[in-house]
């Protein structure tokens, strides 16, 4: 009976260690495993790093870099008379009439799905800031006289467009231009409303340009290579093919008419607007900016461009 329990307890004592070194020989199995998950996964990041690396090199040796535009005009431009349009008495007394601010709900005028109150129209009188709407309503005139026979054809994005892009990315723009094809029109115009300051955006087709238009001289690069990403993305999701950069450049234009005052960015980047969309020189000044807050409200009113 004693040999017995010996032999009961040996059996015990060896299906333990028995066991125990399964347990061990399980555990080494799993750690090598796991060793050899970590390393081809450190090994995929690697792979995934290099080649983040390399598309970067390869993007950055296409796209093209920011500089600054000097803005020159021709002998031609430089000798061409500044021919401003007339406002009749007629015309003005429309004008006087639509700056009078009260009743500040009356619509005055409506047109592209817009309408201005006279709230919005107060924006223009004096050195008030223009407002959304006043801006919406022109950059409109601008894309309906480019309809016209001999015209540029522009497209203009609305001042709500480059916030959204920037904050939120162009998946929630795609549908913006649904019914519209920007690569078919020789430019796109961009408001872009910063804080307290507008300026003016401008993507050429025919010149492979995206110019940045600031009357404070600003210089905004971010603005420049967003909308560049934008025509990227844009030409992807509407053409099902890549955008080719080359030959395209990004500037901050300089050498612009300058606003002398804290209160006219909004008049001088609706006026880059409606002068690049004809071809002009800007030749126009901070002299020229009470009669064009007049002008802009005739043309409001008549719902077409003067020029």
């Amino acid at each position: 009976m004693y040999v017995c329990m010996l032999n009961h307890l040996f059996c015990c004592r060896q299906q333990k260690f028995a066991s125990a070194a399964r347990i061990r020989h399980q555990s080494i199995a799993e750690a090598a495993a796991r060793a050899k998950i970590y390393k081809e996964r450190r090994d995929a990041s690697q792979v995934s790093i290099e080649d983040q690396i390399r598309e970067r090199i390869r993007i950055a040796e296409l796209e093209p870099p920011v500089v600054e535009d000097q803005y020159v005009e021709s002998e031609s431009e430089e000798e061409e008379e500044r021919k401003l349009p007339v406002l009749t008495q007629e015309m003005e007394a429309m004008v006087r009439l639509a700056l009078v601010p009260r009743p500040v709900g009356e619509v005055l005028v409506e047109g592209f799905r817009l309408s201005v109150t006279r709230k919005d129209m107060h924006t223009l009188a004096g050195l008030n800031w223009l407002n959304d709407e006043v801006i919406n309503f022109f950059m409109s005139l601008i894309m309906e006289r480019g309809k016209l026979s001999g015209r540029t054809s522009v497209y203009c994005h609305n001042t709500f467009f480059y916030p959204k892009l920037k904050s939120s990315g162009y998946k929630t723009v795609a549908r913006w231009t649904k019914k519209v094809d920007i690569f078919g029109c020789d430019m796109v115009l961009i408001p872009v409303h910063l804080d307290i300051h507008w300026c003016m955006a401008c993507v050429d087709f025919r010149q492979k340009a995206i110019k940045y238009y600031d009357s404070m001289q600003g210089r905004n690069r971010e603005c420049l290579e967003t909308l560049q990403d934008y025509l990227v993305q844009e030409y992807a999701e509407k053409k099902k093919q890549a955008f080719d950069l080359k030959g395209w450049t990004l500037s901050n234009v300089t050498g612009i008419p300058v606003q002398m005052n804290a209160c006219d960015c909004g008049m001088f980047s609706i006026r880059y607007a409606e002068y690049l969309s004809r071809n002009a020189p800007l030749n126009f000044s901070q002299e020229d900016m009470p009669f064009f807050r007049r002008l802009t409200v005739y043309e409001i009113l008549s719902k077409q461009l003067l020029s």
